[in-house]
């Protein structure tokens, strides 16, 4: 009676030892079934505008269209950005001085005293290099930008004695293959900013030292001629908002910031005057105050 019992309690031993083992052994159906999410990547994010970025490491001029995946090079010295009496930090471009969008490239330089841009259309594959002005003195202010695939214009400053400078406005009307510089403003002030917002109406906006009112100039025609506009201060922000930024396209009207220049203490120094107006830019009365995170 006793072997028979001793006999069953080790079968149930021997049981409960084999139920244990087979019990954390791997089940080769599970490993077939359940998905290895290492291998099995998430879906990226699909951009319609990816940022174009460049780089000026080891004195090369490198673009990326793909988020610095793949560098373009640049066929340019990178000196050649930074030539002209303001040069810049040299660890990045000279701000307005270039355009990056995958329908433009370009690079506007000085060289050997002559104004160049260096563009393209087909991104990077292949190359135009357009000489905008020669025998100009070394250059300050620059500024370029399109319009569109036509229309395009190039800001320059140069040849400064003290507070006085020379300043010239080229436009292009075939994309970039010819320049023709329009009428002279004959203001001698140092540039601050200036701009186009259309093919007819531009401006040109001076004083950066020690300024204590804007002095805006516009033309209506292409550049034929230049008028000083009128900017309504109310009396609250006189000698407060004293350097007028480039206007731009807001509806059915223009608007334009004007803000306080190096020496503005107002609320900070960083608050702006927004202007708005309904006659292309000929009169500008006041709007409100624009805070810096606007």
């Amino acid at each position: 009676m006793k072997n028979v019992v001793f006999s069953i309690a080790a079968l149930i031993i021997i049981g409960l030892i084999a139920g244990l083992f087979f019990y954390h052994m791997p089940s080769k159906h599970a490993e077939v079934q359940e998905p290895n999410v290492q291998e099995t990547p998430a879906k990226q994010p699909l951009y319609a505008n990816e940022k174009i970025d460049y780089s000026l490491q080891n004195d090369e001029v490198k673009i990326t269209f793909d988020k610095g995946e793949n560098w373009l090079p640049i066929p340019i010295e990178k000196d050649a950005l930074f030539n002209g009496e303001y040069n810049g930090s040299k660890e990045e471009l000279i701000e307005n001085s270039y355009i990056l969008t995958k329908k433009r490239i370009a690079f506007l330089y000085y060289e050997q005293d002559n104004i160049k841009m260096l563009s393209s259309i087909d991104q990077g594959e292949s190359w135009q290099e357009t000489l905008i002005s020669e025998h100009y003195p070394p250059i300050r202010f620059r500024k370029t930008a399109f319009l569109n695939e036509h229309f395009g214009y190039v800001i320059i400053s140069g040849d400064r004695t003290m507070s006085q400078e020379m300043s010239n406005v080229f436009l292009t009307l075939d994309g970039g293959k010819t320049w023709n510089e329009t009428n002279n403003t004959n203001v001698t002030r140092l540039v601050a900013d200036g701009g186009f917002t259309n093919e007819q109406t531009g401006f040109l906006s001076f004083g950066i030292l020690n300024p204590e009112q804007p002095e805006l100039h516009v033309t209506q025609d292409g550049g034929a001629n230049w008028s000083e506009a009128e900017i309504q201060i109310p009396e609250k922000y006189r000698k407060i908002f004293v350097i007028a930024e480039a206007p731009f396209k807001e509806g059915n009207q223009l608007a334009m910031l004007v803000n306080q220049g190096p020496s503005g203490d107002y609320l900070g120094g960083k608050v702006k005057g927004k202007f708005l107006s309904k006659d292309e830019g000929k009169t500008w009365e006041f709007d409100r105050e624009v805070q810096p995170d606007e």
